[in-house]
């Protein structure tokens, strides 16, 4: 070996060392601990590849434009909602877990509880997007919808199509699409739609464009629609053909909405337009008049807010239960509070019964999940493997008087990366719908048995105990 290949060898050793020094002064004071050890796990492996991938990926940034307008839009949610006493939900024990979980949702994402709504839980698919296309058709207004998924097929013309008829006919539509996950819509509709009068948008723009506004991967989830500021849908389903996974159709949850609570899902629209493009949209004051008797409230959340919003809400939703909690979700990747939180509430008695998807479109993310369920089983904790369906609906229901409906999965990536809404409803007759959806999904599960489970093969064990270490990255 020549002089020279010894000095090249040196070099990269110093390099490689001076790297996993750095790493360790650095990334534990900026970075969650749980984090911060999948990073320097990483980096220690291969430096030079870990180190590129955390300047990259290690932290959720968000450009200081965009958090100057998400603290703008959420002062402007809060002042416009002091006068609004009369729509305000008070429930009548104050130390219930109805009021504490109504208090923090508010602390966290700016929306007061209100009164007055009506709540109606649709999980066919084919029958929640006829819904929307028939709500879109009968606009006479407005329409603006916000969704992380649009793609180039028939549900994607089929929404497309109603746009341009109701642009066509003088209604204002905005449409303002994930720039990464509706990148087929955007390429299919966008120039028909605009030249039909649409507004349409791409948030967070990947590839290059990344640098002035977030961190590349981090994404818009949400999925709302608003109809003329008098109804609104917002819950798991995209605007697009249900075979995510062939041969196992999605099955989805969507909750359309009457009453006060559309007005909350239009600031959170209105939130999101401006922070992308600067324009401030009127927002029209919501009905003094009640649609129904729901008490309800909307829990916005994403990396523009200064805590997790989901994943705090959700831990004190499963500490207060004191009966029964179930949790659907397609993707389960929780962080330590929240896997302490489900085993907790299990060891103290309360019924957890967590309902997952036998299929999976991401692998790794499937075994990461497996490797939580000796932990979860052992204390107590009931999981379901849905077969028939990809299970991509994604809700939660507290003992008989708390239902949360959404977009956010039970993971890393929802609670700490994207920005996602859930509708928290406090009443027994919408629990109640809930129950029948769920029992509809255990009816066709297979329960995990702890025997039979702690019996599966070592290399599986080992393979799942690897994926659970980049939980982070998932």
């Amino acid at each position: 070996m020549s002089n020279h290949d010894l000095h090249i060898g040196l070099w990269i050793l110093v390099a490689d060392w001076l790297i996993r020094i750095a790493a360790l002064l650095w990334i534990p004071a900026r970075t969650r601990s749980s984090a911060a050890r999948s990073w320097l796990l990483l980096i220690g492996f291969v430096p030079l590849l870990g180190l590129p991938a955390y300047l990259l990926l290690g932290h959720p940034w968000l450009s200081k434009l965009r958090r100057e307008r998400q603290a703008q839009a959420s002062r402007l949610i809060r002042q416009r909602q002091m006068p609004l006493t009369a729509l305000r939900w008070c429930p009548a024990d104050t130390f219930s877990a109805q009021a504490d979980a109504a208090r923090l949702v508010e602390r966290l994402g700016d929306f007061m509880p209100t009164n007055g709504n009506a709540v109606e839980l649709l999980d066919d698919y084919a029958g929640a997007l006829q819904r929307l296309v028939d709500d879109i058709d009968a606009a006479t207004r407005e329409v603006h919808l916000l969704y992380y998924l649009m793609r180039d097929d028939a549900t994607g013309r089929k929404v497309a199509d109603a746009l341009e008829r109701a642009a066509r006919r003088g209604v204002r539509c905005r449409l303002l699409l994930d720039a990464v996950g509706a990148k087929p819509g955007l390429r299919a509709f966008r120039r028909t739609l605009r030249d039909a009068g649409v507004s349409v948008q791409a948030t967070l723009a990947g590839g290059f464009a990344w640098r002035r506004s977030a961190r590349m991967d981090l994404r818009n989830h949400r999925k709302i629609a608003v109809i003329d500021g008098r109804l609104a849908l917002t819950g798991s389903q995209n605007l697009a053909d249900p075979e995510f996974v062939p041969g196992h159709p999605n099955r989805e949850v969507v909750a359309r909405v009457r009453g006060p609570v559309v007005a909350q899902l239009q600031a959170l629209f209105a939130s999101d337009w401006y922070i992308e493009t600067g324009e401030v949209l009127e927002v029209d004051a919501p009905p003094i008049a009640p649609s129904g008797h729901v008490a309800a409230q909307l829990l916005p959340s994403g990396p523009a807010y200064p805590f997790e919003n989901a994943r705090d809400v959700l831990i004190a939703l499963v500490q207060r239960a004191r009966r029964r909690a179930v949790l659907v979700t397609p993707y389960f990747v929780p962080d330590e509070a929240t896997l302490g939180a489900l085993r907790v509430a299990a060891l103290s008695g309360v019924s957890v019964q967590l309902i997952l998807s036998a299929t999976n479109n991401q692998r790794l993310t499937a075994w990461a999940q497996a490797g939580f369920y000796d932990e979860l089983l052992a204390a107590g904790v009931r999981i379901a493997l849905y077969r028939p369906h990809f299970l991509h609906a994604k809700h939660v229901s507290i003992d008989d008087d708390i239902a949360l409906v959404g977009s956010s999965n039970l993971d890393i990536r929802s609670f700490m990366l994207n920005a996602e809404a859930g509708l928290l409803c406090f009443d027994a007759g919408v629990v109640a719908r809930l129950r029948e959806i769920e029992q509809d999904y255990l009816r066709e599960s297979d329960v995990l048995d702890t025997e039979d489970w702690t019996r599966r093969p070592a290399w599986r064990r080992s393979v799942e105990g690897i994926a659970r270490l980049a939980d982070s990255f998932l």
